[in-house]
C-alpha cells in the first residue's frame, strides 16, 4: 500500500527524528526481538534506521518511481534485515541492514520500472543499475571509441554478453509506450496499435487457405483408395507419418527387401498421381 503524501511526510519527519542507537543498545534491542520476539525492541530498531531507508531510496528516484513507495520496499528489506540479524557477530546492524534494504528496493524498481520485464540474475541487475555510469566512464577512458568497442568493455566488467548491454541499452533509451496511446497527443482517433503489422494471413486469404487444403485433403483421401493393402501401408508409412519409416526397417516389418519396398512404394505413388488427375485434370500433382 502506497502512503498518502501527508502520512508519507511524517513518516520522513519521524524517521529523521528518531534518536540514534548506541552499538550496546542496538544489540540489546536484537536480541530481545531475535530470542522474545519482543515488539515494542523491534520498532525501537527499524524506526532509528528509518533515516538509512530514506536516504537508500532517493539513489533510485532517476527510475521515475514514486518515492513513497521506494521507502516503502526499503523498510520491507530493513525488517527482513531484523529478522535474519545476529548481534554476536558484533557487525552494526546499519551495515547489515543496507545490503537487505538495497537489494528489497532494487528487486520493486526491476519489477515496476518497465512493462517489459528484465533478467533477475546477478550479473543483470549489475549491468541494469550501472550501465549509464559505466557507459559514461567507458566514454571518458576510452577516448574516440565507438559504440561496439564500449558496449564490449561493459559485457567485459559485468560478466555478460554484448547482446543483453545492446538490449538493456534500448531499454533504458526511452519510456514504455502504450500501443493505445493516440498517435497525435491530444487528440482522439488513430492509435499506435493501428499502425502494427501483422504476420498472419488477412482474414479472406486464411479462409480461403483453409478450404483449399481441407479440398486438397478429401481428394487426397479418396485417391489412396485405389490402393492395396500393402501399398496403403508403404505410403502410410513412409509419407504420411510425422516421421518417415526407412526402407529398411519398413522392409523387415512387412519380410520384403528394402528393394523391393521401393518398387512398391514407387508404384504405389504413380497410381495416386493417376487417380489424382483424373480427378482434377486442370492440376499438377505432386506425390
Amino acid at each position: 500500500m502506497t502512503y498518502p503524501t501527508s502520512d508519507h511526510r511524517r513518516l520522513v519527519r519521524a524517521a529523521m527524528a528518531a534518536p540514534y542507537l548506541e552499538r550496546d543498545e542496538e544489540r540489546d534491542l536484537a536480541s530481545r526481538w531475535r530470542d522474545r520476539r519482543d515488539e515494542a525492541a523491534l520498532h525501537r530498531l527499524t524506526s532509528a534506521h528509518m533515516r538509512l531507508v530514506i536516504a537508500m531510496a532517493a539513489r533510485f528516484r532517476r527510475y521515475g518511481l514514486p518515492q513513497a513507495d521506494l521507502i516503502q520496499e526499503g523498510h520491507v528489506g530493513l525488517l527482513e534485515a531484523a529478522q535474519r540479524f545476529e548481534p554476536e557477530r558484533e557487525v552494526r546492524f546499519s551495515t547489515y541492514a543496507s545490503w537487505w534494504i538495497r537489494a528489497a528496493i532494487q528487486d520493486y524498481v526491476l519489477r515496476n520500472w518497465s512493462i517489459v520485464r528484465g533478467g533477475t540474475s546477478s550479473a543483470q541487475k549489475a549491468l541494469f543499475f550501472n550501465l549509464r555510469r559505466l557507459r559514461a566512464h567507458l566514454a571518458q577512458e576510452l577516448d574516440g571509441a565507438g559504440e561496439p568497442e564500449i558496449f564490449a568493455a561493459i559485457a567485459d566488467r559485468l560478466g555478460v554478453s554484448v547482446a543483453d548491454v545492446e538490449a538493456m541499452s534500448a531499454r533504458l533509451s526511452g519510456p514504455d509506450a502504450s500501443l493505445n496511446a493516440p498517435m497525435i497527443e491530444g487528440e482522439d482517433g488513430a492509435e499506435r496499435q493501428d499502425l502494427l503489422m501483422s504476420d498472419e494471413p488477412i482474414a479472406d486469404e486464411a479462409v480461403g487457405s483453409r478450404i483449399d487444403g481441407e479440398r486438397r485433403l478429401a481428394w487426397l483421401r479418396e485417391a489412396l483408395g485405389v490402393l492395396n493393402e500393402r501399398e496403403l501401408k508403404i505410403v502410410e508409412e513412409r509419407r504420411l507419418s510425422e516421421n518417415g519409416e526407412t526402407l529398411e526397417a519398413l522392409g523387415a516389418r512387412l519380410g520384403i527387401s528394402k528393394e523391393r519396398v521401393r518398387q512398391i512404394e514407387a508404384r504405389a505413388l504413380e497410381k495416386l498421381q493417376t487417380a489424382l488427375l483424373a480427378r482434377q485434370p486442370d492440376r499438377t500433382v505432386f506425390v
